[in-house]
């Protein structure tokens, strides 16, 4: 496998979120950078080193809500 895919939402409470899809690994940070590095932990954790993902693409997800008045 050369890439893993993960959706990155803005906490509510600040920070961000970060959920691989296909796989079970989740994780969060306060920030970009933070987050980065948290998702490249988690997945050292989660693949055995000869299965790693040579690359992590992020799609950040951007939610708005207004009111059609």
């Amino acid at each position: 496998m050369n890439e893993i895919i993960f959706y990155i939402e803005e906490d509510i409470e600040g920070g961000f979120t970060a959920k691989a899809v296909n796989y079970s690994i989740f994780t969060q940070g306060d920030d970009v950078e933070s987050l980065r590095i948290n998702i490249a932990d988690a997945v050292k954790c989660h693949f055995d080193e000869d299965k790693l993902p040579k690359v992590a693409r992020l799609h950040f997800v951007h939610q708005e809500v207004f009111e059609l008045v």
